[in-house]
């Protein structure tokens, strides 16, 4: 099981507290994160990626064990340590603004 840890925006969207768990098929990787997140939440579908590309929403952020993976390839592995569920994998609301 991968924790999954999401903005308050998006837990309140899935009815959710806290960090959420999914079973993730296969390798950790941005995208089975994210495939297994929406299969999870379809109600997520569309809020943390394009519909049609796929790509991140812009106010969007992704972290795990302290770095940034927002701009990696969806295709890039996460940590064993988020694989394995011992770290969340962090989806974080960007700030903006002046």
């Amino acid at each position: 099981m991968i924790r999954v840890v999401l903005p308050h925006h998006l837990r309140a969207l899935a009815h959710v507290a806290g960090e959420v768990q999914i079973d993730v098929r296969g390798p950790a990787t941005l995208r089975s994160v994210l495939d297994a997140l929406e299969a999870s939440y379809p109600v997520l579908r569309g809020t943390i990626r394009d519909h049609v590309t796929h790509e991140r929403r812009a106010f969007l952020r992704f972290f795990a064990c302290e770095r940034d993976f927002s701009h990696e390839s969806p295709d890039t592995a996460l940590p064993e340590s988020v694989a394995a569920g011992a770290e969340p994998f962090l989806v974080v609301g960007a700030m903006a603004g002046g």
